[in-house]
């Protein structure tokens, strides 16, 4: 699968002094809308390769990163672009949603189809 695993440890280095649109799903096993919103998140992985990161963090065995930037629920989306935060999107949503605002960093208008 083409997702990144991040965690605690890793965040640092591969999001905030990382380069480009990174797109980071908040996640745990047990959480049922989680599980809902993983084979979009792999979709979007795929479609996305080579033009944004698509990166997975498991908030139940990682908390820092989660607590740092206020995540009280799952999942949560967070939208990086070249290391700084630029959007959130909480809750399962649509995939057109959630591509849409990957779009909007990577400077297209429209959604991917």
């Amino acid at each position: 699968m083409p997702e990144i695993i991040l965690d605690d440890n890793n965040f640092q280095q591969e999001v905030l002094n990382g380069k480009g649109v990174f797109l980071i799903d908040f996640w745990a096993a047990w959480c049922s809308p989680c599980l809902i919103m993983a084979p979009i998140i792999e979709e979007i992985a795929k479609e996305y390769e080579g033009k944004a990161k698509i990166c997975k963090f498991d908030v139940q065995h990682n908390q820092s990163v989660p607590n740092m930037y206020g995540i009280r629920a799952i999942p949560t989306m967070l939208i990086f672009k070249d290391g700084q935060l630029v959007d959130r999107i909480v809750g399962a949503v649509p995939k057109s949603m959630v591509v849409e605002r990957i779009g909007k960093q990577l400077g297209n208008d429209s959604s991917k189809k």
